[in-house]
């Protein structure tokens, strides 16, 4: 990624919220100006936003543009897998290739419970190659680390490995930021364990955001974990066991709790379609957020694979990944963009709410990012979308101003 400061650009394209063209300047990288009041014409003429855009007859005919997509939970894809020890430069660089040509400018690479040595090595690896690419500095704010710190019961575990699940230890977390340089800057845990709550009073006094997940917690510590300043639930439906008690359960309790933002895996096989309208409409407009939550087995072939976590999984052509000759899932292997025309399929939302998911509500959590406003970074993406179709159709994405995929 360079950085041309004297680089310029401008973009038109329709406002998902309004459905209205506007024109975002671009100057130095970040956003200099945004102009709503266009007109376009009807006729053979062209349009009126300017010589460096192709020629439209009408409005409808126009490509949406958003900010950047911005995704709390990736822990691979294209083959890459964060959670792999011979994870590289190049792989990571590849695996930012394929995330911006799904519209992906921000994205937090999410390591899965492990020994304490395999967290600190891993992390010290993607601090590493982070520092060594501006490109990736911009792009990864910091890392997830979800768990170690989870419930070790059978469903609400998922695939994370038994034999490392284990208490809250600040001192680990110390020895995480040591060996990363402070790149830990969200962690997803289970608020069942003895003085969890101190614990997470730590965290977010090291500026770390608190997500609760994979837990079994009762009520009552749902509530203390909030008080202490967790912000988040992750993926919430998900990492849950198979039967709840009807009322209370972990599920209410932070579907009722107006201080947590809810994380969503929308592929269309993580929550069936009323669940996913359900618990977006608890939430509220501005307390919902969508994730991919993919493995490295996203963008691969369908077919049978071999992988760390769950060992032999079955990719569908559909997307689905689940242990193979079970019904049960092993994973996610969509891109965010699917999940974005997923909930505008299946909810009554509308492309506006879906891509807010997917970039102001999850830029709050990592750094800002997700604005269409002046003075903003100019990470953008171009994109059409046919209402029933499984995904966007991304046609340009831009990453602090610099125009880094076209179709």
């Amino acid at each position: 990624m360079s950085r041309n400061n004297l680089t310029s650009e401008t973009v038109t394209g329709r406002d998902p919220s309004s459905g209205k063209p506007f024109r975002v300047a671009i100057e130095a990288g970040h956003i200099a100006r945004i102009d709503h009041d266009l007109e376009f014409g009807q006729g053979s003429g062209g349009t009126a936003f300017g010589k460096e855009q192709h020629a439209v007859h009408d409005v409808e005919g126009l490509p949406w543009l958003s900010a950047g997509f911005v995704d709390l939970q990736i822990n691979g894809y294209g083959g890459v897998d964060f959670n792999d020890d011979t994870i590289d430069a190049e792989s990571l660089e590849a695996l930012a290739d394929r995330l911006l040509e799904l519209g992906v400018t921000t994205f937090l690479p999410t390591l899965i419970t492990a020994s304490e040595e395999a967290l600190v090595s891993r992390l010290s690896a993607i601090a590493a190659m982070r520092r060594s690419s501006t490109r990736l500095q911009h792009m990864i704010p910091f890392v997830h680390v979800e768990g170690p710190f989870i419930s070790p019961e059978d469903g609400p575990r998922g695939a994370h490995p038994v034999p490392h699940v284990r208490a809250p230890d600040l001192d680990e977390v110390d020895r995480w930021q040591t060996a990363s340089g402070g790149l830990v800057g969200m962690v997803t845990l289970s608020p069942h364990w003895e003085n969890t709550s101190t614990f997470i009073s730590a965290l977010v006094d090291r500026d770390i955001h608190v997500a609760i997940g994979h837990t079994h917690a009762e009520h009552e510590a749902i509530v203390a974990a909030v008080d202490a300043g967790a912000v988040l639930s992750t993926h919430l439906g998900n990492g849950a066991a198979a039967v709840l008690p009807r009322h209370p359960n972990f599920l209410w309790s932070q579907l009722g709790e107006d201080r947590l933002t809810a994380t969503f895996i929308a592929d269309g096989h993580h929550l069936p379609a009323a669940t996913l309208q359900s618990m977006a409409r608890a939430k509220g407009p501005s307390r919902r957020v969508l994730v991919s939550d993919t493995v490295a087995l996203g963008g691969l072939a369908p077919g049978r694979h071999e992988q760390s976590v769950g060992g032999s999984v079955e990719l569908a052509a559909n997307g689905r990944l689940s242990l193979a000759g079970t019904p049960y899932l092993a994973g996610a292997a969509l891109p965010l963009h699917v999940g974005i025309a997923n909930t505008v399929n299946q909810t009554s939302l509308s492309l506006g709410d879906a891509v807010a998911m997917a970039t102001l509500n999850a830029g709050r959590f990592a750094g800002g990012r997700g604005l269409v406003a002046p003075g903003a970074s100019a990470d953008l993406v171009l994109f059409m979308h046919e209402p029933g179709c499984v995904g966007l159709d991304i046609r340009g994405c831009w990453l602090a101003g610099e125009r880094v995929y076209a179709a």
